[in-house]
């Protein structure tokens, strides 16, 4: 697959009808802009990213109190909460056994991108309490989600929403588009 034959505004309008009319986009402020990122994960490459961490640092599914998940990721984004679910796939990095760091797996299913059909998922709502930032807990963490998609035959591994995309390219995600509430921008905005 070469993503430079992927169109990414039509991919963005079947991942996301009706985008630029939602209150919440057209309320933005004009001078935010937000990225839209990939990585082909047929080119993935693990070892890109690897940092040492402490012994106590965990990671896997998130299988306890759906509660108590929400009271950390408002801790992160009081306007979160409401994405983290009961069946919703949930990862995330604990430290000494507690939340560290958290994020959803989506799961865009196959989207026929002008002839090319692209099995896509992503992790959403990435977040790590103030008290563990900094360390690598949520790099890490992005990292296996990424590692689980290509295991699992994905295609694409994509980023929604994004204000920190040097972030995410440290694990080889590269922007594709770039919008403001007013829509799409010029990737050198």
């Amino acid at each position: 697959m070469r993503t430079d034959e992927i169109d990414w505004k039509l991919l963005f309008t079947l991942l996301h009808p009706d985008f630029f009319s939602r209150d919440d986009i057209k309320n933005l402020p004009g001078e935010y802009f937000f990225d839209e990122m990939v990585l082909n994960l047929r080119q993935f490459n693990p070892q890109k990213y690897r940092r040492q961490l402490d012994d106590s640092v965990t990671f896997g599914y998130y299988n306890r109190s759906i509660d108590d998940l929400r009271s950390a990721v408002a801790k992160v984004d009081e306007d979160w909460p409401q994405f983290f679910n009961e069946d919703d796939r949930i990862y995330c990095g604990f430290l000494g056994g507690k939340i560290a760091s958290f994020c959803t797996i989506a799961d865009f299913g196959t989207q026929d991108v002008g002839g090319i059909p692209l099995r896509i998922g992503g992790p959403g709502c990435v977040g790590t309490l103030a008290e563990h930032r900094d360390k690598g807990i949520a790099l890490t963490m992005v990292r296996n989600i990424t590692q689980i998609l290509a295991q699992e035959g994905f295609d694409l591994s994509y980023v929604h929403y994004t204000y920190v995309p040097a972030w995410y390219a440290k694990l080889g995600y590269k922007t594709v588009l770039r919008w403001n509430k007013n829509g799409f921008a010029d990737l050198n905005d």
